[in-house]
């Protein structure tokens, strides 16, 4: 697909905030009658509309879907889960960014008032910011491409 963490295809369940329960152990989803969580690429391949859909559809549907995965029930995420999601998922993006002034400001917005919550918009904003002021995006540039 696109090559970002989220877009290979996992045999775990996606959870930002719990480890993987151990196969011996009973899941504390199961135990609490919950349903269990299904991979992103489970949900991908559920989405009719992107059985031919491009690599870069079905991106921004991971991202969307990441980020549902992770919202409360209305919708939102808080600022301090914002920034943990960021650095789990897009890790290879803000890999050594931590010394640029734009990366600062940017993480410190997510830093100041961490309960404070953000909407999809938003996110897909900040992710756009980020991506356009990594290293990654002038290698991603630098690529030569064959016909």
């Amino acid at each position: 697909m696109c090559g970002c963490r989220v877009s290979v295809p996992s045999t775990k369940p996606y959870s930002l905030h719990r480890p993987a329960p151990a196969s011996t152990k009973k899941s504390p989803l199961a135990a609490a009658g919950m349903p269990k969580r299904v991979p992103i690429a489970k949900q991908l391949a559920s989405i009719k509309a992107l059985a031919k859909g491009s690599d870069l559809e079905k991106a921004f549907a991971t991202a969307a879907l990441v980020y549902n995965n992770s919202t409360d029930p209305k919708g939102k995420l808080s600022k301090a889960e914002t920034k943990s999601l960021v650095q789990a998922q897009f890790g290879a993006f803000i890999q050594g960014q931590e010394n640029k002034p734009k990366y600062q400001e940017i993480i410190s917005a997510l830093d100041e008032q961490s309960e404070n919550k953000i909407d999809f918009e938003d996110f897909m904003i900040l992710l756009v910011s980020l991506t356009l002021m990594s290293d990654l995006l002038q290698e991603i540039r630098n690529v030569k491409t064959t016909k």
